[in-house]
């Protein structure tokens, strides 16, 4: 089965930019879903790096977009209150009538990203367990059903509504790539979502996802192999190669040599593309999440000609 193509929209390079404007993002959705884009995606960040609230904006794109999926990429739901952020996850399923994947990560340690933490009174350290029984909260809570709950969070007969336009709630998806990320994947998650791996790497670490989730009686096959891609494309491969180090740099203040090493990227001419993204499709992806390093039309356009070409 061919893999799935989904767009970040730009809204950290909005913010860096001084155009806060939602009206041009939601042109860029639309025009992602017009060239066969299968979904749309927001980042997140509150502080450390500044941008638009993404699941308020999802609902801005799920109104104006209709049909394809939307998703973060990803979230941070240990900085949010489970069951205020339950309520909100619930109402934008709703909105997009079952469209939408919770993407989730437990954040890097960096001190930009430490500071967001104590911002929003929470305890970076204690971020994953937080996450975790957080994410048990809001399923309990998605069932409709009264919860009773005595943890990080006391909840007496507790009811929400309304629950997810799907039962249960959104497929969750989570990155990371370390051996406590892989058996939390395999164990917890309806998809994998990493950004780092290469094409052979994400091979053999999406099957131990699956052989931990085989393990625990879980449907392996049911779950979703996604990869975040970062692309920059230009004929001349050495001004690709410049733009793609810029804006890596720009976006995380930090070495783009460094940040190459933690990412999957690609920069050079299009015609390069296809056999990158086929890679990854033969590795078992069958979700690609692209973010373009500036100029995102023309190159949401060369995309959608790659994967017309490569018969997807």
């Amino acid at each position: 089965m061919a893999p799935k193509l989904g767009y970040l929209l730009p809204t950290r390079e909005r913010i860096m930019e001084g155009k806060p404007e939602t009206g041009p993002m939601l042109t860029l959705a639309e025009r992602a879903a017009g060239l066969g884009f299968d979904s749309i995606w927001v980042g997140d960040s509150l502080l450390a790096r500044p941008r638009h609230e993404p699941l308020t904006l999802l609902a801005g794109v799920a109104g104006r977009v209709p049909g394809v999926e939307l998703g973060t990429a990803v979230l941070l739901p240990a900085l949010r209150n489970p069951v205020v952020l339950a309520h909100q996850i619930a109402t934008l399923d709703q909105v997009s009538e079952g469209r939408f994947i919770l993407g989730v990560g437990i954040a890097a340690d960096a001190p930009s990203i430490r500071a967001e933490f104590t911002a929003a009174g929470v305890t970076f350290d204690k971020r994953v367990g937080r996450m975790m029984e957080g994410l048990r909260l809001m399923r309990a809570l998605w069932t409709g059903e009264p919860v009773d709950w005595d943890g990080r969070w006391q909840v007496a007969a507790g009811t929400l509504a309304p629950t997810p336009f799907r039962a249960g709630g959104p497929p969750v998806w989570i990155g990371g790539n370390l051996k406590a990320s892989l058996d939390r994947a395999g164990k917890h998650f309806d998809g994998w979502f990493p950004i780092a791996p290469s094409p052979a790497t994400f091979a053999t670490q999406w099957a131990d996802i699956k052989a931990t989730a085989r393990a625990e009686g879980r449907d392996a096959d049911a779950m979703t192999g996604a990869m975040y891609l970062t692309i920059a494309l230009d004929e001349d491969a050495a001004k690709a190669e410049a733009r793609l180090d810029s804006f890596l740099e720009t976006y995380y203040s930090a070495p783009a040599a460094l940040l190459r090493r933690r990412q999957a990227c690609y920069a050079g001419p299009e015609a390069g593309l296809g056999a990158y993204l086929k890679s990854y499709a033969d590795a078992g992806v069958s979700h690609l999440m692209l973010r373009f390093a500036g100029d995102p039309e023309r190159q949401m356009e060369a995309a959608a000609r790659v994967r017309r070409g490569l018969g997807w």
